[in-house]
């Protein structure tokens, strides 16, 4: 029995993915999480086939909760979910372990064929995204400042745009305070930017965080 999970803060959202997910009759039970605690709890609690989740929690990032399904549910398959642009994000989290990633404004027929897709044990990107990642090969030099980020320093890096303090951080992330300061550095260097105020410019020039 397929077991889909949907994880997203809008009710709305939730019932449309819904509406269409009912449409497969290979699809056998939904549930659904509106916050990064509950989607947590739910994995925690139940054996699910696949995770849709929006990359933008308002109570935990959606990056953090792809690394702990990655962690501690190997067995469920995550299709990340976003309005932001696919550029910006999709290779980041297919470097952290996501079977794919969507659109939140893909039509109903490519969200049932990329659930399809990972269910199936394959990777799902859309032909716009296929087209960028070719594109990115043959011009390295246009690539997005982000794209030099390991997937860690990607994460830290969206949290210190976001505001995060380094402490916070450490908690969120069970590392030291240390250890999130020298990962501090490292992403100031590699984007050639000064201070956390540049990185959240960035984030917010490139569509990162809104």
């Amino acid at each position: 029995m397929t077991r889909v999970l949907i994880a997203d803060d809008h009710a709305v959202v939730r019932a449309g993915l819904r509406q269409f997910l009912e449409t497969d009759q290979s699809i056998r039970h939904i549930g659904e999480a509106g916050s990064g605690r509950e989607t947590l709890e739910q994995l925690n609690e139940g054996e699910w086939n696949l995770l849709l989740l929006d990359i933008n929690m308002p109570d935990r990032n959606g990056l953090d909760i792809l690394r702990h399904a990655r962690a501690r549910h190997p067995e469920t398959r995550v299709l990340m979910l976003s309005g932001l642009p696919e550029r910006q994000y999709a290779v980041n989290v297919l470097r952290a372990g996501a079977s794919g990633f969507l659109p939140k404004d893909s039509a109903a027929e490519e969200l049932l064929k990329a659930v399809r897709t990972v269910l199936s044990g394959h990777r799902y990107v859309s032909g716009t995204l296929a087209d960028l990642l070719i594109t990115d090969m043959d011009a390295d030099s246009d690539q997005p400042l982000h794209a030099r980020l390991s997937e860690r320093e990607f994460q830290i890096m969206c949290k210190l745009a976001a505001g995060h303090a380094v402490s916070e951080i450490g908690r969120e992330l069970a590392i030291s305070v240390k250890t999130v300061s020298t990962y501090r550095s490292r992403i100031l260097e590699k984007m050639n930017l000064k201070t956390n105020a540049d990185l959240t410019a960035y984030a917010l020039r490139t569509g990162l965080i809104q």
